[in-house]
């Protein structure tokens, strides 16, 4: 198992590194023959009005599956103790996932809702970009269903998880709505206006 350490606004000292290892380690120990990598990375906010300054996040890539745990608090050996339990709890989880797929039946697909897509959805606002990019992220997109990327989803704690749809062969975003339930973003397909001369 590869295991990468990256710090921002902290220094890795051999401590700290010795540290995440035997914590990290021992959390996925029961889950190495489905934990190909994990990327743990050490944060210090220098914000002085943010309580919960020292953030400790796990990210393992688990058989093409990203699974991921974050935790804050005022010591950053308290937020990698708090993070090792949570990545701990969700790999089992996602093992436990794995086996009752291998044994039940087939999942049925979940139903979108398709509803009518509205034609412009700025108005008469200027849509703007940020600055500057302050992080960019890649990751491995292979094809799956919706059902597929909503179980992603959910395991990698964010509000939308984009995929690689395997029946449209597109590019999707499923994410959580406010309302509950889930909403799935597809591309629109350009339509010609028919009879314009």
């Amino acid at each position: 198992m590869k295991l990468v350490i990256h710090g921002k606004n902290i220094e890795i000292t051999d401590s700290i590194r010795k540290y995440v290892h035997q914590k990290i380690e021992k959390a996925v120990s029961h889950f190495q023959n489905i934990t190909n990598e994990v990327d743990v990375h050490l944060s210090v906010a220098k914000n002085p009005r943010i309580n919960l300054k020292q953030a400790a996040e796990v990210t393992i890539y688990a058989n093409k599956n990203v699974i991921r745990a974050e935790e804050s608090s005022e010591n950053l050996y308290t937020s990698i103790d708090l993070v090792a339990d949570k990545i701990a709890n969700q790999l089992r989880k996602y093992k436990e996932r794995i086996q009752n797929q291998k044994t039940s039946n087939p999942i049925e697909e979940t139903i979108v809702d398709t509803t009518t897509v509205v034609n412009d959805l700025i108005g008469t606002r200027t849509p703007e970009l940020p600055e500057e990019v302050v992080r960019t992220k890649y990751f491995a997109m292979p094809p799956m269903t919706i059902t597929e990327a909503l179980e992603n989803l959910q395991m990698v704690g964010h509000d939308f998880y984009m995929f690689h749809n395997v029946e449209t062969n597109e590019i999707n975003v499923i994410y959580e709505r406010n309302l509950g339930g889930y909403g799935v973003i597809q591309p629109r397909k350009n339509i010609l206006s028919i009879g314009a001369s």
